[in-house]
């Protein structure tokens, strides 16, 4: 079992930046691949963005390449998104989810086998 508790969320004006991060615990870290998704009130989970194992390969959403950047620190058990440019549609429930599996992408929530219970991020106008 691996157990993943997001942190970071909250409410920002549109422009502005937050962190988001998750830590893993149970399970060696650097064994999976992580994921960023989001889900909007109305709307089905989304992939934002992935990080492979060691974090040589990273993937992002086309909605935010250029403004988010994801990392992760395996010697604290972390990852880590750096949200800039935030947009009122960045508004959602983040989640981060863990994968032992590889893959050529990582784009589908039914790739992932463990998940944490979500954090909001809400940008306002």
């Amino acid at each position: 079992q691996v157990q993943l508790v997001e942190s970071g969320g909250g409410l920002v004006q549109a422009g502005g930046s937050l962190r988001l991060s998750c830590a893993a615990s149970g399970r060696t870290f650097s064994n999976y691949a992580m994921g960023w998704f989001r889900q909007a009130p109305g709307k089905e989970r989304e992939f934002v963005a992935a990080i492979s194992r060691k974090g040589g390969s990273t993937y992002y959403a086309d909605s935010v390449k250029g403004r988010f950047t994801i990392s992760r620190d395996n010697a604290k058990n972390t990852v880590y998104l750096q949200m800039n440019s935030l947009k009122p549609e960045d508004t959602a429930v983040y989640y981060c989810a863990a994968t032992s599996r590889t893959s050529e992408s990582y784009y589908y929530p039914s790739l992932y086998d463990y998940w944490g219970q979500g954090t909001q991020v809400t940008v306002s106008s």
